[in-house]
């Protein structure tokens, strides 16, 4: 059965200030969808046909680059939308928060971990926060849509949590104050979603 893109869980407009309506119909409706488009494309007729995309990533042939590059896309895009709702709602608590705290020392320095990883990835790329078996957390970051589940790509692990830092992302509002836009992100983290993953992952 073909992937489809995934609706939101919110209005394009739920997340203002810190994401404008517009960038997130233009980067839900195209540049998702066109992912979304590209991977069923590339699949059709192989023996990747009916498998998760958890699946297809964890075994990927990395020099299957339309594979690679559209099944990160949609992969990765799916897991942003979720673990962005609109302001207040879920705080960092429980387990998660333990294992963040045991990994950084404080909620504070893993902020500026994940904040470092997105702001220094050169180009185009994610952040992230991966889970690793254990329940042991890290953060790094990954160029194009790449992601930890595919072999051999940095830290590894699940991802639970994941920053879009591709220009498309943010353009629109930010410009080129990518920093700003890091910091926004925070305001509309799902943290009841993370935690979740986190639980299911480790």
């Amino acid at each position: 059965m073909a992937f489809e893109l995934p609706k939101l869980k919110y209005a394009y407009d739920a997340l203002e200030p810190n994401i404008d309506a517009r960038t997130m119909e233009i980067h839900h409706s195209k540049h998702h969808q066109g992912y979304t488009n590209n991977l069923n494309n590339a699949i059709a007729g192989t023996d990747l046909e009916g498998k998760t995309i958890e699946n297809i990533l964890s075994n990927l042939d990395m020099k299957n680059a339309a594979v690679r590059n559209n099944g990160g896309g949609f992969y990765n895009h799916s897991l942003f939308w979720d673990v962005m709702n609109p302001e207040g709602k879920g705080r960092l608590s429980g387990d998660l928060k333990d294992a963040i705290e045991k990994a950084y020392g404080s909620f504070d320095a893993f902020k500026d971990a994940f904040s470092k990883a997105a702001a220094t990835q050169f180009g185009s790329g994610w952040a992230w926060l991966c889970v690793h078996k254990g329940g042991k957390v890290e953060v790094c970051s990954t160029p194009n849509q790449d992601n930890p589940l595919m072999p051999g790509v940095t830290c590894g692990g699940t991802p639970i949590l994941g920053l879009d830092v591709w220009e498309h992302a943010y353009y629109l509002n930010y410009q080129n104050r990518r920093p700003d836009y890091i910091n926004a992100f925070f305001n509309v983290i799902n943290w009841n979603e993370v935690e979740r993953r986190y639980a299911e992952a480790k």
